[in-house]
């Protein structure tokens, strides 16, 4: 591998100094230097990119890349740095001059790492992927590497279903990263790297728990479309993290010179989720709920903002009402934080009254808007989804909201749920007009600011809704439509996701390894930040299904049977399958499943699988 930067690499990099930043957008972006970042150099015995295909203001509002910066810099040995997708105009002067895709830390040329660790948090950053690799000089196929090059590696929560990227990475990891981490660095420092060190050392991270090599796997076809068979390999389980209090949490997060997304200090209440949303992958790949101790909770955060200067800290996770001990660890916090005029927020609440009311007591420094998700606007549709609220909750909320001195909301709905009707849409706007007259029977002049946010449905895998088709664009565009035109109310805004977005979502989420010619087509006719609505550009898409043959309704718009053989089922996230199937048809019926947590056991098979790792 190489292990230094040449001449003309060095003048690469005053180049950028003198002159590409001083023309394009956002250049701390590419500067470094921020508080808490550990630029070790090379003289680290191992070198680790973490790479985040999105720009850097999303990747570095990103909790994962922060636990594990600073979990891998915390080795004496080891220099993580890392790396993000380049803006357009960046791409475009880097390009111009060869300049290769460098980390921040120590601007070293990403092919000069031992591994670069991909984060897939989202379907729509697959052709990020491939411009970061070969802005590098990687070749995007694991196939076409050797010993000259780094090993690729995925982790997040798309690798459960990352089939239409597979044959891109070397490795993907499934799960929770930390006890990754420490087998990787394990085989990292036993590796011998002499010839053929690539072949021995993905032999030797093959055998950690979590870990997925693809190229161990074959899929057979039937002529119809449908898979056969994925033979080659073993099943792979899923990574977990027993207990985060096993595991030190960030306390020195890197802190940005300019602004990001979620720009505050992150900490983490709990992993998982047992709510039960039918449509929810998080909630079905991370479970079991694993709660941090309310003692290391007040430390992190404490010892964070001493570390960072943020004045807001996020108690982040799936749901964080539901953390047991949020109001003692929300008076604990108050009481050190509020004088200094630090705020605390949590970023997820579910439609109830006691979550404004955390809302209240936490955002009384400075309060942001309150964000609820009832999803659907009826009661059967949020059975069939198992919401598990009601219009009361939510016309509570609004009005202890109000009571409270909030002036706006934001709601978020989907459309094209299973089952949805247009009285189900119809719903939306009636729930919407019933939180809006709250405000009127307040005795409140004007009108409330509300903002709706509309997002087609989108099946994921490992979810009840996995066998489900999504709508087609046509239909998706007449309910928006009317959703619209239903919700022409002074003080209500209407944010929608687009379509066409919504549908390569869905083909992506539920691809196999054919889709992996149509991703690298779509890069290769210039597909970039697909997530961001002003690059977008579903005509290279449609192009590149053409190219490829392969047409996305067999993914997005078919409605699959109950024994199809799916891309994914080699891959093993905890929750079985006759659960699913159990869910789906629960579903159907509109019966609801509560909470595990508070109703007993209903045989999800995560228990089982921890209790089968731990070996008790």
């Amino acid at each position: 591998m190489p292990t230094a930067m040449d001449r003309r690499g060095a003048y690469w990099y005053k180049k950028v100094d003198r002159e590409i930043l001083r023309r394009v957008s956002k250049p701390t972006r590419y500067c470094a230097g921020e508080w808490n970042s550990t630029p070790k150099g090379k003289e680290a015995r191992l070198r680790i990119a973490l790479a985040f295909p999105d720009a850097y203001e999303v990747g570095m509002s990103h909790l994962g890349t922060r636990i594990l910066y600073e979990l891998l810099n915390s080795e004496p040995d080891v220099a993580a740095e890392r790396v993000f997708l380049p803006w357009p105009d960046m791409l475009s002067a880097m390009r111009a001059e060869g300049l290769p895709l460098f980390s921040l830390e120590t601007r070293t040329p990403l092919s000069e790492f031992h591994v670069v660790g991909f984060s897939l948090q989202h379907e729509l950053t697959y052709t990020n992927v491939l411009e970061m690799l070969d802005l590098a000089g990687i070749p995007p196929y694991s196939a076409h590497r050797d010993d000259r090059h780094p090993l690729v590696i995925a982790g997040g929560p798309c690798c459960f279903s990352a089939e239409c990227v597979a044959p891109f990475f070397d490795l993907m990891v499934l799960g929770d990263g930390e006890p990754f981490v420490a087998g990787l660095l394990q085989a990292l420092r036993r590796c011998s790297w002499g010839p053929g060190w690539r072949r021995r050392l993905l032999d030797d991270l093959e055998e950690i728990p979590g870990v997925y090599r693809p190229d161990r796997f074959r899929v057979r076809y039937a002529g119809d479309g449908t898979i056969v068979e994925v033979a080659g390999g073993r099943r792979v389980r899923k990574s977990i993290l027993e207990s985060l209090d096993s595991v030190p949490g960030p306390v020195r997060q890197v802190v940005p010179m300019q602004a990001i997304v979620h720009d505050r200090l992150m900490v983490e209440l709990f992993r998982g989720c047992t709510r039960g949303c039918r449509f929810c992958l998080a909630g079905m790949i991370y479970r079991p709920c694993r709660s941090r101790s309310p003692e290391e909770v007040v430390r992190l955060a404490l010892e964070g903002f001493r570390n960072t200067g943020w004045e807001e800290i996020s108690l982040v996770s799936l749901n964080s009402a539901d953390y047991p001990a949020i109001a003692d660890v929300a008076a604990a916090l108050l009481g050190e934080l509020a004088p200094k005029g630090v705020s605390v927020s949590v970023p997820s609440l579910r439609a109830d009254a006691f979550s404004v009311e955390l809302a209240k007591q936490l955002e009384r420094v400075r309060r942001s808007t309150l964000t609820f998700a009832p999803e659907a606007g009826t009661q059967r549709l949020r059975d069939i989804i198992n919401k598990g609220i009601n219009d009361k909750d939510l016309l509570r909320a609004a009005e202890a909201a109000f009571d409270a001195g909030w002036q706006g909301l934001k709601l978020y709905f989907m459309i094209g749920l299973p089952g949805e009707t247009d009285s189900d849409l119809d719903g939306i706007a009636d729930l919407v007009g019933g939180v809006r007259d709250m405000w009127r029977r307040q005795g409140r002049r004007g009108n409330p600011r509300i903002s709706v946010s509309v997002a087609p449905f989108v099946p994921k895998a490992h979810t009840p809704f996995q066998w489900e088709a999504q709508i087609t664009i046509p239909e998706m565009q007449q309910r928006i439509a009317r959703l619209r035109r239903r919700l022409k109310m002074p003080g209500v805004r209407v944010h929608w996701h687009d379509p066409r977005a919504s549908r390569l979502e869905a083909v992506l989420a539920r691809g196999d390894r054919r889709l992996s010619k149509v991703v690298f087509n779509a890069w290769r006719l210039g597909a970039r930040f697909d997530g961001w609505s002003e690059h977008f550009r579903p005509d290279i898409w449609e192009a590149a299904f053409r190219q490829a043959g392969v047409d996305p309704a067999h993914y997005a718009h078919r409605p699959r049977q109950r024994e199809e053989v799916f891309p994914w089922d080699h891959l093993d996230a905890g929750v079985s399958r006759s659960f699913l199937w159990r869910e789906r048809e629960r579903a159907m019926s509109g019966e609801v499943t509560p909470d595990c947590r508070e109703a007993g056991c209903h045989g999800c098979g995560v228990c089982q699988l921890i209790s089968e790792v731990s070996g008790s």
